[in-house]
């Protein structure tokens, strides 16, 4: 035994760990190709890099560096380059996840809702209209009670889309009254969470914290400040519009802020957007007649204000939510993905097992 243990003091290391996963492959119509990962790319790129350096270091002073020293620089600039570009960039871009909740012999451990926010491409999801809206929805509703559930990676991915969602804000103006009540509750739990530190879990250095707070407040103001470009075109505008066209436009809107500031355009759809039928139609889209009847509001004539009757339901009773695309979970595989993009499903009727994913319902999954 002494003997075996000299020998594995003594032994020089090989190389990487044997039991380490090996080389992923894809099925092509030429053939098995071998796929490279994201860090054999940087490893790479870093080895051109590594090359360079060594031929400046033994050009300049051969007797300095060794070729361990060498070695050793040349794998913590390769460290710092990773840490650099986690910075900017999601760790994966996949367009459909496993969501399991218990362990097993193949799969160990459970899926997180930080994982599921780092794994999932939402990164490139702000940048399509469709989804834009859903995954401001799903930060607002992680910033009011699961901001501190995510782990240190996936809050600094969380911030990091977020940047990105207010630099796109700002550049092409749409969609500013979203971001404002998203940095406001976000903003909002942030304070809490500093003011009662050693109550609460925080994951990561208290400076860190006050330095987003400090970061959320800076956008706030650039929102505050933000001045909408008047639109130069000589051809057909909005006001140009038959009534009943714009009527139908009105009609179309399922949210009754978008409809207030559409009616401050011009008097014309001012008078449009105060209509009691139009107000109507949205309450009884998004409530039930049972909860009419808890909050009616009449005027002085004994008619029913279906204006402030939405307002005052929506404090009580949450809205109906509509986005362009949303995540899908299939109950056959419990496997969550993006609609348009769909995944691999066994089951012999795929399209019965997928169920839409509401950003709620999101959060709900990995709640254990």
């Amino acid at each position: 035994m002494f003997r075996d243990c000299l020998w594995k003091k003594n032994m020089p290391f090989l190389g990487q760990d044997w039991r380490s996963p090996g080389w992923s492959w894809i099925k092509t119509d030429d053939g098995w190709k071998r796929c490279e990962s994201c860090s054999q790319e940087l490893e790479r790129e870093n080895n051109q890099c590594n090359i360079n350096h060594g031929i400046i270091v033994n050009s300049e002073d051969e007797d300095i560096f060794n070729s361990g020293e060498c070695e050793f620089a040349a794998k913590k600039r390769k460290k710092d380059h990773f840490r650099k570009s986690t910075n900017t960039q999601c760790f994966y871009r996949e367009k459909w996840i496993y969501v399991h909740k218990e362990s097993t012999r193949e799969r160990h451990g459970y899926c997180t809702l930080g994982e599921a926010f780092n794994r999932l491409d939402f990164s490139s999801a702000i940048q399509d209209i469709r989804r834009f809206n859903y995954v401001v929805k799903l930060l607002q509703l992680i910033a009011k009670s699961q901001l501190t559930s995510l782990s240190g990676v996936a809050q600094k991915n969380y911030f990091n889309i977020l940047d990105k969602i207010v630099q796109k804000v700002l550049d092409d103006q749409q969609n500013p009254r979203l971001i404002k009540d998203l940095l406001q509750d976000l903003s909002s739990t942030l304070c809490i969470l500093i003011r009662g530190v050693g109550k609460s879990v925080l994951v990561g250095n208290i400076n860190i914290w006050i330095c987003r707070l400090e970061t959320i407040l800076t956008w706030q103001q650039q929102l505050q400040n933000l001045q909408m470009n008047k639109q130069v075109n000589n051809g057909l505008t909005l006001s140009d519009l038959p009534l009943h066209m714009l009527n139908n436009i009105l009609y179309r809107f399922s949210d009754g802020w978008d409809i207030i500031t559409l009616g401050q355009v011009t008097p014309t759809l001012y008078m449009l957007s105060e209509d009691r039928q139009l107000w109507k139609k949205l309450c009884q889209y998004h409530f039930a007649e049972k909860q009419f009847c808890r909050h009616l509001i009449l005027s002085e004539k004994g008619h029913i204000e279906w204006k402030l009757m939405y307002f005052a339901l929506q404090k009580c009773y949450p809205i109906k939510e509509q986005y362009g695309d949303t995540l899908h979970f299939c109950r056959h595989c419990s496997i969550l993905f993006w609609k348009d993009s769909g995944h691999p499903c066994t089951a012999n009727n795929p399209d019965s097992c997928f169920m839409p994913v509401s950003p709620q319902h999101f959060i709900d999954l990995f709640k254990f």
